[in-house]
Protein backbone atom coordinates (compact mmCIF):
# COMPACT_ATOMS: atom_id res chain seq x y z
CA UNK A 1 0.00 0.00 0.00
CA UNK A 2 1.34 3.48 -0.83
CA UNK A 3 2.01 6.03 1.87
CA UNK A 4 -0.66 8.75 1.71
CA UNK A 5 1.13 12.02 2.47
CA UNK A 6 -1.18 13.92 4.82
CA UNK A 7 -0.75 17.64 4.21
CA UNK A 8 -3.13 18.55 7.00
CA UNK A 9 -0.99 16.74 9.57
CA UNK A 10 2.17 18.48 8.36
CA UNK A 11 0.34 21.83 8.27
CA UNK A 12 -0.64 21.38 11.91
CA UNK A 13 2.97 20.57 12.85
CA UNK A 14 4.23 23.72 11.13
CA UNK A 15 1.58 25.93 12.73
CA UNK A 16 2.25 24.48 16.19
CA UNK A 17 5.95 25.29 15.78
CA UNK A 18 5.05 28.87 14.83
CA UNK A 19 2.93 29.53 17.94
CA UNK A 20 5.77 30.22 20.40
CA UNK A 21 7.51 32.43 17.83
CA UNK A 22 4.33 34.47 17.36
CA UNK A 23 3.92 34.74 21.14
CA UNK A 24 7.52 35.93 21.52
CA UNK A 25 6.87 38.69 18.99
CA UNK A 26 3.67 39.69 20.78
CA UNK A 27 5.52 39.77 24.11
CA UNK A 28 8.20 41.94 22.52
CA UNK A 29 5.68 44.59 21.47
CA UNK A 30 3.28 43.58 18.73
CA UNK A 31 2.09 40.57 16.73
CA UNK A 32 3.27 39.87 13.19
CA UNK A 33 1.10 41.69 10.64
CA UNK A 34 -0.09 40.40 7.28
CA UNK A 35 -2.00 42.52 4.76
CA UNK A 36 -3.93 40.83 1.96
CA UNK A 37 -5.04 42.83 -1.08
CA UNK A 38 -8.11 41.29 -2.70
CA UNK A 39 -9.31 43.24 -5.74
CA UNK A 40 -12.60 42.34 -7.38
CA UNK A 41 -14.92 39.43 -6.61
CA UNK A 42 -13.25 36.20 -7.69
CA UNK A 43 -15.06 33.46 -5.74
CA UNK A 44 -12.04 31.19 -5.44
CA UNK A 45 -9.82 34.03 -4.26
CA UNK A 46 -12.37 35.03 -1.62
CA UNK A 47 -12.33 31.48 -0.20
CA UNK A 48 -8.52 31.41 -0.13
CA UNK A 49 -8.35 34.76 1.62
CA UNK A 50 -10.87 33.66 4.26
CA UNK A 51 -8.73 30.59 4.97
CA UNK A 52 -5.63 32.75 5.27
CA UNK A 53 -7.35 35.12 7.68
CA UNK A 54 -8.61 32.17 9.73
CA UNK A 55 -5.06 30.82 10.00
CA UNK A 56 -3.82 34.25 11.12
CA UNK A 57 -6.51 34.51 13.79
CA UNK A 58 -5.70 31.02 15.06
CA UNK A 59 -2.00 31.86 15.41
CA UNK A 60 -2.44 35.35 16.84
CA UNK A 61 -1.13 37.11 13.72
CA UNK A 62 -2.71 40.47 12.92
CA UNK A 63 -4.35 40.32 9.49
CA UNK A 64 -5.90 43.06 7.41
CA UNK A 65 -7.87 42.64 4.20
CA UNK A 66 -7.99 45.47 1.66
CA UNK A 67 -10.70 45.12 -0.98
CA UNK A 68 -10.34 47.58 -3.88
CA UNK A 69 -13.24 47.38 -6.37
CA UNK A 70 -13.09 45.34 -9.58
CA UNK A 71 -12.71 48.66 -11.45
CA UNK A 72 -9.44 49.51 -9.67
CA UNK A 73 -6.63 50.82 -11.87
CA UNK A 74 -2.99 49.86 -11.79
CA UNK A 75 -2.12 53.28 -10.40
CA UNK A 76 -4.66 53.00 -7.60
CA UNK A 77 -3.35 49.59 -6.59
CA UNK A 78 0.22 50.87 -6.65
CA UNK A 79 -0.85 53.59 -4.20
CA UNK A 80 -2.34 50.92 -1.91
CA UNK A 81 0.89 48.88 -2.03
CA UNK A 82 3.03 51.94 -1.40
CA UNK A 83 1.03 52.72 1.73
CA UNK A 84 1.43 49.16 3.03
CA UNK A 85 5.16 49.24 2.34
CA UNK A 86 5.46 52.25 4.67
CA UNK A 87 3.45 50.81 7.56
CA UNK A 88 5.51 49.55 10.48
CA UNK A 89 2.73 47.25 11.74
CA UNK A 90 2.63 45.26 8.48
CA UNK A 91 5.41 42.72 8.04
CA UNK A 92 4.04 40.78 5.08
CA UNK A 93 2.01 41.81 2.04
CA UNK A 94 0.12 39.39 -0.19
CA UNK A 95 -1.57 40.42 -3.43
CA UNK A 96 -4.20 37.78 -4.18
CA UNK A 97 -4.18 36.65 -7.79
CA UNK A 98 -5.80 36.93 -10.25
CA UNK A 99 -6.13 40.69 -10.40
CA UNK A 100 -8.78 42.38 -12.58
CA UNK A 101 -7.83 42.19 -16.26
CA UNK A 102 -7.15 45.92 -16.63
CA UNK A 103 -4.43 45.80 -13.93
CA UNK A 104 -0.75 45.26 -14.77
CA UNK A 105 -0.20 42.34 -12.39
CA UNK A 106 3.56 42.22 -12.82
CA UNK A 107 3.92 45.90 -11.98
CA UNK A 108 1.78 45.52 -8.87
CA UNK A 109 3.61 42.40 -7.62
CA UNK A 110 7.00 44.05 -8.13
CA UNK A 111 5.81 47.11 -6.19
CA UNK A 112 5.62 45.04 -2.98
CA UNK A 113 8.77 45.63 -0.96
CA UNK A 114 11.11 42.62 -1.10
CA UNK A 115 11.32 42.91 2.69
CA UNK A 116 7.54 42.42 2.96
CA UNK A 117 7.10 39.83 0.22
CA UNK A 118 5.10 37.12 2.02
CA UNK A 119 4.60 35.11 -1.19
CA UNK A 120 8.25 34.99 -2.24
CA UNK A 121 7.42 36.34 -5.71
CA UNK A 122 9.49 39.54 -5.76
CA UNK A 123 12.37 39.39 -8.31
CA UNK A 124 14.89 40.07 -5.53
CA UNK A 125 13.66 37.07 -3.55
CA UNK A 126 13.51 34.91 -6.68
CA UNK A 127 17.16 35.85 -7.18
CA UNK A 128 17.91 34.76 -3.61
CA UNK A 129 16.21 31.44 -4.38
CA UNK A 130 18.35 30.94 -7.48
CA UNK A 131 21.48 31.65 -5.43
CA UNK A 132 20.16 29.50 -2.53
CA UNK A 133 20.34 32.43 -0.13
CA UNK A 134 17.89 32.87 2.77
CA UNK A 135 14.69 34.72 1.77
CA UNK A 136 10.96 34.10 1.60
CA UNK A 137 10.21 31.14 -0.66
CA UNK A 138 7.14 30.60 -2.83
CA UNK A 139 4.66 29.00 -0.45
CA UNK A 140 3.47 25.93 -2.35
CA UNK A 141 6.93 24.63 -3.35
CA UNK A 142 8.26 25.39 0.15
CA UNK A 143 5.36 23.42 1.62
CA UNK A 144 6.11 20.46 -0.63
CA UNK A 145 9.73 20.46 0.53
CA UNK A 146 8.53 20.43 4.16
CA UNK A 147 6.22 17.52 3.35
CA UNK A 148 9.05 15.49 1.80
CA UNK A 149 11.40 16.32 4.67
CA UNK A 150 8.97 15.48 7.44
CA UNK A 151 7.99 12.20 5.81
CA UNK A 152 11.72 11.43 5.45
CA UNK A 153 11.47 10.91 1.70
CA UNK A 154 15.00 10.95 0.23
CA UNK A 155 15.69 13.67 -2.35
CA UNK A 156 19.46 13.76 -2.73
CA UNK A 157 20.64 11.78 -5.73
CA UNK A 158 17.12 11.03 -6.97
CA UNK A 159 15.62 12.06 -10.29
CA UNK A 160 12.80 14.57 -9.90
CA UNK A 161 10.51 15.59 -12.75
CA UNK A 162 8.41 18.76 -12.45
CA UNK A 163 5.55 19.07 -14.93
CA UNK A 164 4.72 22.76 -15.28
CA UNK A 165 6.96 25.84 -15.45
CA UNK A 166 4.92 28.55 -13.74
CA UNK A 167 6.64 31.24 -11.69
CA UNK A 168 4.43 30.29 -8.72
CA UNK A 169 5.08 26.53 -8.57
CA UNK A 170 7.06 24.90 -11.37
CA UNK A 171 10.20 27.04 -11.51
CA UNK A 172 10.71 27.51 -7.74
CA UNK A 173 9.90 23.82 -7.19
CA UNK A 174 12.64 22.79 -9.59
CA UNK A 175 15.16 25.09 -7.90
CA UNK A 176 14.33 23.86 -4.39
CA UNK A 177 14.68 20.24 -5.49
CA UNK A 178 17.98 21.04 -7.19
CA UNK A 179 19.26 22.73 -4.02
CA UNK A 180 18.36 19.51 -2.19
CA UNK A 181 20.67 17.65 -4.61
CA UNK A 182 18.05 16.07 -6.83
CA UNK A 183 18.65 15.76 -10.56
CA UNK A 184 15.77 17.79 -11.97
CA UNK A 185 13.92 17.75 -15.28
CA UNK A 186 11.32 20.43 -15.98
CA UNK A 187 8.60 19.47 -18.47
CA UNK A 188 5.90 21.56 -20.13
CA UNK A 189 3.45 21.64 -23.02
CA UNK A 190 6.24 21.56 -25.63
CA UNK A 191 8.10 18.61 -24.11
CA UNK A 192 8.62 15.74 -26.54
CA UNK A 193 7.48 12.36 -25.15
CA UNK A 194 6.08 13.80 -21.94
CA UNK A 195 4.95 10.40 -20.58
CA UNK A 196 8.42 8.96 -21.16
CA UNK A 197 10.12 11.84 -19.35
CA UNK A 198 7.75 11.48 -16.40
CA UNK A 199 8.30 7.72 -16.17
CA UNK A 200 11.95 8.41 -15.37
CA UNK A 201 10.98 10.22 -12.16
CA UNK A 202 11.64 8.95 -8.67
CA UNK A 203 9.77 12.07 -7.53
CA UNK A 204 7.08 13.38 -9.87
CA UNK A 205 5.54 16.82 -9.23
CA UNK A 206 2.47 17.58 -11.35
CA UNK A 207 1.55 21.27 -11.53
CA UNK A 208 0.02 22.06 -14.89
CA UNK A 209 -3.64 22.66 -14.03
CA UNK A 210 -5.21 19.91 -16.17
CA UNK A 211 -7.60 17.54 -14.42
CA UNK A 212 -6.35 13.92 -14.16
CA UNK A 213 -3.97 14.55 -17.07
CA UNK A 214 -1.14 12.43 -15.63
CA UNK A 215 -2.17 8.80 -16.01
CA UNK A 216 -0.45 5.45 -15.46
CA UNK A 217 1.60 5.97 -18.64
CA UNK A 218 3.43 8.80 -16.83
CA UNK A 219 4.16 7.06 -13.52
CA UNK A 220 7.12 4.82 -12.76
CA UNK A 221 6.00 2.09 -10.33
CA UNK A 222 7.22 3.05 -6.87
CA UNK A 223 7.58 6.78 -7.63
CA UNK A 224 6.64 9.46 -5.13
CA UNK A 225 3.88 11.54 -6.75
CA UNK A 226 3.13 15.09 -5.62
CA UNK A 227 -0.15 16.34 -7.10
CA UNK A 228 -0.38 20.13 -6.94
CA UNK A 229 -3.53 20.41 -9.06
CA UNK A 230 -6.89 21.67 -7.79
CA UNK A 231 -9.45 21.27 -10.57
CA UNK A 232 -13.24 21.08 -10.41
CA UNK A 233 -14.81 18.54 -12.75
CA UNK A 234 -18.44 19.31 -13.62
CA UNK A 235 -19.32 16.83 -16.40
CA UNK A 236 -20.76 13.47 -15.43
CA UNK A 237 -18.85 11.64 -18.17
CA UNK A 238 -15.54 13.02 -16.84
CA UNK A 239 -16.36 11.97 -13.27
CA UNK A 240 -17.33 8.49 -14.48
CA UNK A 241 -14.09 8.19 -16.49
CA UNK A 242 -11.73 9.47 -13.79
CA UNK A 243 -13.24 7.50 -10.90
CA UNK A 244 -14.35 4.47 -12.97
CA UNK A 245 -18.01 5.00 -12.14
CA UNK A 246 -17.54 5.34 -8.36
CA UNK A 247 -21.08 5.90 -6.96
CA UNK A 248 -19.77 8.11 -4.13
CA UNK A 249 -18.13 10.52 -6.58
CA UNK A 250 -21.23 10.60 -8.75
CA UNK A 251 -23.30 11.38 -5.65
CA UNK A 252 -20.92 14.24 -4.82
CA UNK A 253 -21.36 15.59 -8.33
CA UNK A 254 -25.16 15.44 -7.98
CA UNK A 255 -25.05 17.18 -4.60
CA UNK A 256 -22.39 19.85 -5.21
CA UNK A 257 -22.29 20.21 -8.97
CA UNK A 258 -18.58 19.42 -9.17
CA UNK A 259 -15.90 17.06 -7.91
CA UNK A 260 -12.37 18.12 -6.97
CA UNK A 261 -9.51 16.34 -8.71
CA UNK A 262 -5.80 17.00 -9.05
CA UNK A 263 -3.60 16.91 -12.13
CA UNK A 264 -2.94 13.17 -11.64
CA UNK A 265 -5.42 10.37 -12.21
CA UNK A 266 -6.23 9.50 -8.57
CA UNK A 267 -6.70 5.76 -9.04
CA UNK A 268 -3.59 5.28 -11.17
CA UNK A 269 -1.59 7.32 -8.65
CA UNK A 270 -2.80 5.25 -5.71
CA UNK A 271 -2.09 2.00 -7.55
CA UNK A 272 1.43 2.72 -8.84
CA UNK A 273 3.11 5.14 -6.43
CA UNK A 274 5.03 4.38 -3.25
CA UNK A 275 3.74 7.64 -1.73
CA UNK A 276 1.41 10.36 -2.97
CA UNK A 277 -0.47 13.50 -1.99
CA UNK A 278 -4.27 13.21 -2.12
CA UNK A 279 -6.54 15.92 -3.49
CA UNK A 280 -7.87 17.49 -1.36
CA UNK A 281 -5.80 17.27 1.81
CA UNK A 282 -2.33 16.98 0.32
CA UNK A 283 -0.46 20.03 -0.95
CA UNK A 284 -3.25 22.58 -0.41
CA UNK A 285 -3.06 22.90 3.40
CA UNK A 286 0.72 23.46 3.22
CA UNK A 287 0.48 26.60 1.11
CA UNK A 288 -1.23 28.58 3.86
CA UNK A 289 1.08 27.11 6.52
CA UNK A 290 4.13 28.38 4.62
CA UNK A 291 2.51 31.79 4.14
CA UNK A 292 2.21 31.97 7.93
CA UNK A 293 5.82 30.83 8.26
CA UNK A 294 7.03 33.51 5.83
CA UNK A 295 5.06 36.20 7.66
CA UNK A 296 6.48 35.24 11.06
CA UNK A 297 10.03 35.14 9.69
CA UNK A 298 9.58 38.56 8.07
CA UNK A 299 8.39 39.92 11.43
CA UNK A 300 11.45 38.47 13.12
CA UNK A 301 13.58 40.41 10.67
CA UNK A 302 16.82 38.55 11.36
CA UNK A 303 15.58 35.09 10.37
CA UNK A 304 16.66 35.39 6.73
CA UNK A 305 20.20 36.48 7.63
Amino acid sequence: MPNVLDGQRIRDQILDELRPRVQALRDAGRPPGLAVVLAGHDAGSEIYVRNKQKACADLGIYSEKLTPPATVTTGELLTVIEGLNRRSDIDGILVQMPLPKQVDSRLVLEAVSAEKDADGFHPTNVGHLVANRPAPRACTPAGIMELLRRYEIPISGRHAVVVGRSDIVGKPMALLLMHANATVTVCHSKTADLPGECRRADILVAAMGRPAFVTRDFIQPGAVVIDVGMNRVTRREDVERIWRGDPAKLATLEKKGSVLVGDVDPLDMAELSSAYTPVPGGVGPLTIAMLMSNTVALAERGKWA
